[in-house]
């Protein structure tokens, strides 16, 4: 009896210090500065929406957080690096709709499955966008060019695989159109190309060509939405014009699948705070960016579900 009883009290001792010891490891994490990598060019509304959070996150990291751009492959590349560089839960990134469009085309050897989803942000739809003075005025004189002359529309895309260029080859089958998809690293580059006239159109978010549309250089034809957005309510959506499609994209915040336990608790607490923060969610709206919050349980249901969706959707398109 003695003896079971010494074996219980070690056991409880065991526990008892191990319960100090993870709150020890939460209280000493970020034990160096956190790199939020961004897997597109800077200027794009995912670089954008990093920054935003970066900035208003400082409370909350003594040690910083440092917004690093790694762009390539639609967003693999950035996503790679994270999983290349772990480091005990102080390499986090940005992920986007592409996240979960990207390995179901064989252009990334991972799935979300890899990484530990911890916060959205944001939901924004597809858009297409022309310069200013383009000959077309509206969707439906783009659409009869298209259909005059199939594939001669450059139309620029944030990548090969990218929600953009999905959402475009969408919008071909839809409406029975044939544009040529232009890749760039980014939404940023390709609206750069459209002002420089190098492109007819770009397929990206309203947010992201705001500024442009603003100061007058650039025209929406149309969203890619259910509905109609209030910073854009001039401009229809696909739907309005009898073309079944709303598509758009995401973007949240992700670590590494084995994060230390401790470390995954603290940022989610954290996180929920920062993504409900009135000066993240106004400096998000300000940049014509739709704020979406879903915990980090709840974005990961999204992922999955998404996943499944596309898994259907794709089989329908021609993506090279």
């Amino acid at each position: 009896m003695r003896q079971r009883l010494m074996v219980a009290g070690l056991a409880f001792a065991s526990a008892a210090a191990a319960v100090p010891a993870q709150l020890l490891a939460a209280d000493n994490y970020p034990s160096q500065p956190v790199t939020l990598v961004v897997p597109f060019q800077p200027g794009g509304g995912t670089d954008a929406v990093a920054r935003t959070f970066a900035k208003v996150s400082a409370p909350y990291f003594p040690k910083g957080m440092v917004v690093l751009n790694k762009s390539g492959a639609g967003g693999a590349v950035g996503w790679n690096y994270v999983l290349n560089n772990k480091n005990e839960g102080h390499t986090l990134t940005v992920v986007t709709a592409e996240f979960v469009i990207l390995p179901l085309l064989g252009l990334f050897d991972h799935t979300y499955k890899d990484y530990t989803p911890l916060v959205q942000l944001n939901a924004d739809p597809a858009a297409i966008v022309v310069p200013a003075n383009s000959p077309y005025k509206t969707i439906e004189d783009f659409m009869a060019s298209a259909k005059k002359s199939p594939a001669a529309l450059n139309v620029g895309t944030s990548g090969t695989g990218s929600i953009y260029d999905v959402a475009l080859s969408a919008f071909e089958v839809k409406s029975d159109t044939r544009f040529t998809h232009i890749p760039f690293p980014g939404s940023g580059p390709a609206l750069l190309n459209l002002l420089g006239g190098q492109l007819d159109a770009v397929a990206t978010s309203p947010a992201e060509a705001a500024e442009y549309v603003r100061a007058g250089k650039m025209r929406l034809l149309v969203l890619m939405s259910d509905k109609r957005v209030p910073d854009f309510a001039d401009v229809p959506t696909a739907r309005e014009k009898g073309i079944d499609v709303a598509y758009g994209t995401w973007r949240g915040i992700a670590g590494p699948k084995d994060m230390p336990p401790a470390a995954v608790a603290k940022l989610k607490q954290i996180f929920e705070k920062v993504a409900q923060d009135p000066q993240l969610i106004s400096a998000i709206k300000a940049q014509n960016l739709g704020y979406v919050y879903a915990d980090g349980e709840a974005f990961e249901k999204k992922m999955a579900a998404e996943t499944a969706d596309y898994a259907e959707i794709l089989k329908t398109l021609s993506i090279k």
